[in-house]
């Protein structure tokens, strides 16, 4: 039976385009407000076809001394051209970019997990430090 653990791919975004990206500050203020940006495909763009896309991403944070993380968002993207004329007939397309707020007193990591139809699941982290 195989481990959830070992099922998680990463790679470095800028060479391969199923990696989540999460762009935010590296520091911020105690009981400041931390934005997110993740998305997939910024460097390498994703395709986005009934076929193969992305479906959802997900955002973590795991504040240093805790042993599980807060299940900050879960985006889900539902539209992939698909409609009653056939795959790939229609003109919308998600596209797997979205943002999260929240506020923290800890310092941590902030993790996400993108989901391809395809290829699986995909992981980053970015430590984020509390001042």
């Amino acid at each position: 039976m195989a481990d959830l653990k070992d099922l998680l791919q990463s790679a470095d975004w800028k060479t391969e385009k199923h990696v989540p990206v999460i762009e935010c500050p590296a520091k911020i203020k105690k009981g400041g407000i931390l934005d997110i940006n993740v998305s997939v495909g910024s460097s390498i763009a994703h395709p986005n076809t009934t076929e193969h896309h992305i479906k959802s991403i997900d955002l973590y944070f795991l504040a240093a001394g805790e042993k599980f993380p807060y299940h900050l968002a879960r985006f889900e993207f539902i539209a992939h051209g698909e409609s009653t004329q056939g795959p790939n007939t229609s003109t919308i397309f998600s596209e797997p970019k979205a943002s999260a707020s929240f506020k923290t007193e800890k310092s941590g990591t902030i993790m996400a997990a993108s989901y391809c139809n395809i290829h699986g699941i995909w992981k980053s982290e970015k430590e984020i430090e509390v001042e």
